[in-house]
């Protein structure tokens, strides 16, 4: 069992990055969901609002984060931190405190999107504050993240989508990419839903350990296609996900599982690790 593919998301709700490496932290995937788009009551908006957001593309750079869009020149935001006064932003029932990017940003977005770009600025994190997870799954230990929706690392495998897309297909609905469900690891598995039954899971080096904490309950921006914004199926694939009932005990479609970092704070990641996983209740 192997790390297939790895993948982040500076801007929450944009287009990810996938990468061949990466830098493990306690917050996630090193520059993942840094960044995130407010509304003018400094309130979080995504892809369930406004889907037009998964057609812009994100870059890093050695010294810039880099918005394009077919509808305009790129635009260059530097990682030095902004200057300014903190915000206090909110995403779900959150408060955190952030940095406010520049204002050239919210008129680039509105000239790439329109309507669907205005009245939105971008936020970047205030690493000195500390956004804290639920402590319901997380057995007494401590950790934070972003402005990742709720946990640090999102763990996905091929063979719980391949088993997806078959139902999909039975049903005469098209088939859909792992980029739906925007993953941080994606785990090369051939049994459906294996990921499910996982307790932890570490390098075969021992390099880092990775915790599933939670099921991961999915939206409708699962129904959004990431490259064009479109909304081919609109009940899907969340109705065949209600369908597969993979959580019994739980109401609604789910998709993966959520994650900590338990080990190997510092260490790097790759496309093509080995894995072993420890199944719940060993």
């Amino acid at each position: 069992m192997h790390i297939s593919e790895l993948n982040i998301y500076p801007v929450k709700s944009l287009k990810g990055i996938s990468l061949t490496r990466s830098e493990l932290l306690p917050t996630g995937l090193a520059w993942d969901r840094r960044w995130m788009l407010v509304d003018t009551q400094q309130r979080f908006v995504t892809q369930r609002q406004r889907p037009a957001l998964a057609t812009v593309e994100v870059a890093l750079t050695t010294d810039a984060l880099v918005l394009s869009h077919p509808n305009v020149e790129p635009l260059s935001i530097p990682l030095a931190e902004p200057s300014g006064n903190l915000r206090i932003v909110q995403v779900w029932n959150d408060h955190c405190k952030a940095w406010p990017e520049s204002s050239d940003v919210s008129s680039w977005l509105e000239a790439a999107l329109g309507e669907q770009g205005s009245g939105l600025s971008l936020v970047r994190f205030d690493t000195q504050f500390k956004r804290p997870i639920e402590t319901e799954f997380l057995n007494g230990d401590d950790a934070d993240t972003l402005f990742a929706d709720g946990y640090p690392f999102l763990i996905a495998s091929t063979g719980s989508l391949n088993a997806l897309n078959r139902a999909l297909e039975e049903s005469g609905c098209q088939a859909i990419p792992m980029n739906r469900f925007r993953p941080n690891i994606v785990v090369e598995t051939d049994k459906p839903w294996a990921e499910d039954g996982w307790q932890a899971l570490q390098a075969s080096n021992g390099a880092f350990e990775l915790i599933l904490r939670k099921p991961c309950k999915r939206c409708k921006i699962t129904t959004v296609d990431q490259q064009t914004a479109q909304i081919p199926e609109p009940a899907e694939p969340l109705k065949t996900l209600i369908g597969l009932n993979t959580q019994p005990e739980l109401k609604g479609a789910y998709f993966g599982q959520n994650a900590t970092l338990h080990r190997g704070e510092g260490s790097i990641i790759h496309v093509g690790d080995t894995l072993v996983a420890e199944a719940r209740g060993a």
